[in-house]
């Protein structure tokens, strides 16, 4: 679909259409050569290596890999994490602690930071739904199709186990009046795939479910799988919560919901995952005023909060209670995934901790794992872009995005269903934009 709006933009340019990187019909076809496996199973790639998969806690097949590699008569255990779950998550079970490795490649998303407990988060969660809908206000929660959705459907369906004072009754009777919505196809087929693999929930969560309580399931959810469904969602007025992806605001139905709700301060908009720089919820929580939206400037003017403890990725904690559960500690770190902050911390508290030595790779670097660790080979990067090189840049893009708007303003001009009110919002959006590019030309 990326490749069919590139293509739209390039034929009115009269440049030649690219042809996508795959088809739907392709990804389809791969699936044929994939295996699935059992975590806990050694499995034999050649006489010379064997791996395991164990559960790794962070969503449903998520993995932390033992690589056993036998050269030269000698064997070596490299670990790699991958993701790392959160402990505090009350679906899935804990990583699985491994006993012993000489190398661990190991994600540090978190590596500076800790998240709130449970309890805490559950409460704050059940504040801030309960304001909105009083205030008759819609929640619009960004959240991952796979892992964070179904946490929230959980955490909905137990708040009424946290408390029993009248305030925390009332506010949860708030919440529980008003429909949930799952806007999101894709996270809707994962909340099945999560329900017909509950035997890897956490113990107590299976107990609940012998006693025939669904943790998925609750009054007043509702699943929208068709985009008229999802349109419908904005046209009705009344107060809401709805969960859709993507957890970044980048791609998907969450962008629509976004421009609908965005601008009025009776709704709050609710982050409750890692948002990485670059991102439209990056800009969003980190305060910015207006954002673009499928070309149009939308003010920020909804309640943004942003419930950090629902993060799917451990914590430092978390992190290093994983380092520490091996007996025999490997004798190198490597630390991937991870902002570059969050990472010097980390490698420092890891060394000052552990006494083990921490290496952060950076791009095109390749290591020797031997009896000591060399770094063998490096590819020099591209030099790093001046703040002129991406002034002109960032010109260039806004010349080829107004050439875009002309075309769709003139299109739009010509409707002869157009509305005096639609050409009056039209013309005062043109103008302010004016308005601002006389102030840079000006200033």
């Amino acid at each position: 679909m990326e490749n069919e709006w590139k293509n739209k933009k390039r034929l009115r340019k009269g440049e030649r259409e690219l042809e996508p990187l795959y088809t739907a019909e392709q990804a389809l076809k791969c699936l044929e050569i994939f295996e699935p496996v059992q975590y806990d199973k050694i499995i034999e790639i050649t006489p010379e290596i064997r791996v395991r998969f164990n559960d790794a806690g962070h969503m449903l097949g998520s993995s932390v890999i033992e690589l056993w590699v036998n050269e030269d008569g000698k064997e070596t255990k490299t670990v790699f994490t991958g993701d790392l779950g959160n402990n505090d998550l009350p679906l899935l079970d804990s990583s699985t602690m491994i006993e012993s490795a000489d190398n661990l490649i190991m994600e540090s998303t978190y590596g500076s930071r800790l998240h709130l407990r449970n309890d805490e988060k559950a409460e704050l969660f059940l504040n801030i739904v309960s304001e909105t809908i009083d205030n008759g206000g819609t929640v619009v929660i960004p959240s991952f199709a796979v892992g964070r959705t179904q946490e929230i459907l959980y955490e909905i369906n137990k708040l009424k186990e946290v408390k029993d004072d009248e305030e925390f009754i009332r506010k949860y009777k708030t919440l529980m009046k008003v429909p949930v919505y799952v806007d999101s196809p894709l996270a809707i087929s994962a909340t099945e795939v999560f329900k017909e693999n509950m035997n890897l929930f956490e113990p107590e969560v299976q107990e609940e479910m012998l006693h025939g309580d669904n943790p998925l399931e609750f009054p007043g959810l509702k699943f929208t799988r068709t985009a008229d469904e999802s349109k419908a969602l904005n046209e009705d007025t009344e107060p809401k919560i709805i969960i859709s992806a993507s957890g970044m605001c980048e791609v998907g139905r969450i962008k629509h919901h976004l421009k609908h709700n965005l601008w009025n301060p009776k709704a709050t908009i609710l982050f409750v995952g890692y948002q990485a720089p670059g991102t439209l919820g990056y800009s969003i929580v980190n305060g910015a005023k207006t954002v673009k939206i499928f070309g149009e400037e939308i003010a920020v003017k909804a309640r943004i909060e942003y419930i950090e403890g629902y993060s799917g990725h451990a914590d430092q904690e978390g992190l290093m209670n994983f380092i520490y559960s091996f007996i025999n500690k490997p004798k190198n770190i490597f630390l991937v995934h991870g902002e570059p902050d969050s990472q010097d911390i980390f490698k420092q508290k890891v060394e000052q901790e552990t006494g083990i030595p921490v290496i952060v790779p950076e791009f095109g670097e390749t290591y020797e794992l031997k009896e000591t660790v060399d770094m063998i080979h490096k590819i020099e990067r591209k030099v790093t872009k001046t703040i002129k090189t991406e002034i002109l840049e960032r010109l260039a893009r806004l010349k080829n995005e107004i050439n875009d708007m002309d075309e769709y303003v003139r299109q739009d001009v010509s409707n002869e269903n157009l509305t005096d009110q639609d050409i009056f919002r039209i013309n005062e959006k043109i103008k302010d934009l004016e308005k601002q590019i006389l102030n840079v030309v000006e200033g």
